[in-house]
């Protein structure tokens, strides 16, 4: 690969924020509609002049002296997850397919700002993940043309963590807050490493605080004083529009005391373009992350190829459990039996789990071709289905198919 370019994309209900990143530059760039500006957040917002067939987004779209409120639609995230149809200039359309139309616009301007022929990996971060949104996304691929291999979702704590283990070390010696503050919320999410495994397993745990909006700087106060309370923090990231304006006085006093602290909007965009290049392994990685959204566990085979043993894993620790599945197909040697070594992400324990094939035809050794694939139904749980080929030409499938479900053993 002569030098990939990437595309990550902070998106919710209201805003869009898009970053590029090619591993030959220092860090990846957040693009402006306005030039020159840094007002990175791009409305989620698309309107059509009366008469006109052409769209228009962002703040071009918002503005009230040339579209009025049934030229536009707005929140197409939740209205596409929602089936939802919208009246514009006379015309019923899918939300779907207007969010469709934002989501092109958006990667016609990341590309032309970009420079690129073409994209290699888009990577979109999501507040959470749900299996309908990555069904909407797998959807609005295909019809925008993205190969799915070329597309990724994560969330925002995923996102987080990619952006955090990219910095200077000096930045990750300790632990690392993000507070997001949006409404009357402020969300806290802290991040840690643990130096002494391989990988290193990162782990982030999550607080929300209210604020009282009349004394905000207090309130940021007492939630700093309450979430460093213990803790050794070498860097603290602030994030959301509650942040803007010039009212944060005796919290900043605070908050710089010892740690670095930086404050923007564009922090998931820049992390989704790092995950990127992780995720297509032009970046050497040596941690592991275990999220919400990702496998507690490795699922694997011990396998022997021409009497050499070897390991083949169908599922693995950190992977993304809404977009992750394994595969392979073995032929039985001696009993109709077949054992799964349920692996922890660190250290050498495994759990043995033994599925019988009940009701397989007797066949001599090395004859009966079984295919087996793993899919995950939670971030502990994985389906296993087995599925009886024969043996080519001289022995028939019998059609049969075993499924079983396992536990990765994790408990909370």
């Amino acid at each position: 690969m002569e030098n990939p370019y990437y595309l990550g994309i902070d998106l919710d209900d209201e805003n869009a924020v898009v970053s590029f990143f090619q591993p030959n530059r220092r860090e990846p760039e957040t693009i402006s509609m306005i030039a020159g500006s840094e007002k990175f957040q791009i409305p989620v917002l698309l309107a059509q002049k009366e008469g006109e067939q052409q769209w228009v987004i962002g703040e071009e779209a918002a503005r009230e002296d040339v579209y009025f409120a049934e030229q536009r639609a707005d929140r197409l995230l939740g209205r596409a997850l929602n089936g939802e149809t919208l009246l514009i200039n006379g015309t019923t359309y899918h939300a779907r397919e207007l969010f469709a139309i934002y989501l092109k616009k958006i990667l016609l301007l990341a590309r032309g700002l970009g420079r690129a022929q073409k994209v290699d990996l888009i990577v979109i971060c999501l507040d959470r993940l749900t299996k309908e949104r990555v069904q909407l996304f797998s959807e609005l691929a295909k019809e925008l043309g993205i190969a799915g291999e070329r597309l990724t979702l994560i969330d925002r704590k995923e996102s987080f963590y990619y952006f955090t283990y990219c910095q200077k070390e000096e930045l990750t010696l300790h632990e690392v807050c993000l507070f997001d503050y949006r409404k009357d919320e402020i969300c806290c999410c802290r991040i840690k490493r643990n130096q002494k495994t391989k990988p290193q397993l990162v782990t982030l745990s999550e607080e929300t605080y209210s604020v009282e909006p009349a004394k905000k700087d207090i309130s940021f106060l007492r939630i700093l004083r309450e979430a460093f309370s213990g803790h050794i923090v070498s860097a603290v990231y602030l994030m959301g529009e509650g942040f803007d304006g010039d009212w944060m006085k005796e919290s900043v006093a605070f908050l710089c005391r010892g740690r670095r602290a930086f404050i923007g909007k564009n922090l998931y965009s820049k992390g989704a373009c790092y995950a990127a290049a992780v995720k297509d392994g032009q970046m050497d990685w040596e941690y592991a992350y275990m999220g919400e959204s990702e496998m507690k566990g490795n699922v694997c085979l011990k396998l022997f190829n021409k009497g050499v043993p070897e390991w083949y894993t169908l599922i693995r620790a950190g992977d993304n459990r809404y977009e992750v599945w394994g595969s392979c197909e073995v032929l039985l040697s001696g009993t109709p039996e077949i054992d799964f070594w349920l692996k922890p992400p660190v250290g050498r324990e495994a759990k043995v789990e033994k599925v019988t094939l009940a009701d397989l035809p007797q066949r001599p050794d090395k004859t009966t071709r079984i295919r087996i694939t793993a899919r995950p139904l939670s971030d502990t749980r994985v389906q296993i289905q087995l599925e009886d080929l024969g043996f080519g030409e001289l022995f028939e499938s019998s059609k049969k198919v075993w499924e079983y479900e396992m536990s990765l053993g994790v408990t909370r």
